[in-house]
């Protein structure tokens, strides 16, 4: 559901467009009441067609909502959206904390992120993971794209929870089928964001299988990996060659830059452990 600047979903009223994936479209809106700027992220519409689905994702978002950690993007509430996209029944929309800046698959675009920068980045993401994970929370869609560093140094995680909840069969186990990767645009015609997701799904993901928290630790490996090396670490021309690769090959470690300490070198061997 598109929202143009000015329509208003309950106080918040809508500034600007952010983007649009599989999780649903990204505003930029105001908040009237408290007189400051967040994200609101318009689910699919097949949320509202799924009462169970619903639930969970409601689930996910309290869960989610009582985990106070700088860094962890906030979420600040739910609204229901109605067909004209006002309030009423339909889709939800979730109100966030608005993260300025460039997402960390920017950074990473432009080249390798020298040691002493990522150290910093990544100590944030682990940190975050580790919070949610105390709580039960897993990501399941952890990459650069969910990462966001802020101006003043602090990284903040997106998305917590969602993947789960876009989880149409509605338990721990991932769907063997890509398709319900929780980046993929429920049109089907972004095949590009497919890859994306399939590149830093963990083993288990990639097989169906069941995801507990270790599937956050094998893409934090792979984040980290690519923030230092500044190329994806399991490529693919489509979708099953990625899948492949994630269930078959062996990063090199060597190709990390040599002033990497060995320490940090046996720790993306370890998150990277099948």
């Amino acid at each position: 559901m598109t929202l143009s600047p000015g329509t208003r979903v309950g106080p918040y009223e809508i500034a600007a467009a952010l983007g649009a994936g599989g999780m649903g479209e990204v505003f930029r809106a105001r908040d009237t009441k408290l007189n400051r700027d967040v994200a609101i992220k318009v689910l699919p519409a097949a949320f509202a067609d799924d009462p169970e689905r619903l639930a969970r994702f409601t689930r996910e978002a309290q869960t989610l909502a009582a985990l106070n950690h700088s860094n962890v993007a906030a979420i600040y509430g739910i609204e229901e959206l109605g067909a004209a996209g006002g309030p009423g029944p339909g889709s939800r929309a979730l109100v966030m904390e608005l993260v300025e800046g460039e997402d960390l698959s920017a950074h990473i675009a432009r080249g390798p992120i020298p040691v002493a920068e990522a150290l910093p980045i990544a100590r944030q993401i682990a940190e975050a993971l580790e919070a949610a994970h105390e709580l039960g929370l897993v990501h399941r869609d952890l990459k650069p794209a969910n990462s966001k560093p802020r101006g003043d140094g602090t990284v903040k995680v997106l998305d917590f929870g969602l993947a789960k909840a876009m989880d149409s069969a509605g338990s721990s186990a991932s769907s063997p089928n890509v398709s319900h990767s929780p980046t993929l645009a429920y049109t089907g015609t972004q095949a590009g964001l497919i890859l994306g997701t399939a590149a830093y799904m963990s083993p288990e993901q990639a097989k169906g299988k069941a995801v507990d928290r270790r599937a956050d630790i094998w893409a934090f490996g792979v984040v980290l990996y690519e923030m230092l090396t500044g190329q994806r670490a399991f490529k693919g021309d489509d979708v099953s060659e990625t899948l492949a690769s994630v269930l078959k090959d062996t990063l090199p470690l060597d190709a990390l830059p040599p002033e990497t300490p060995p320490r940090l070198k046996r720790l993306i061997g370890r998150c990277l452990d099948r």
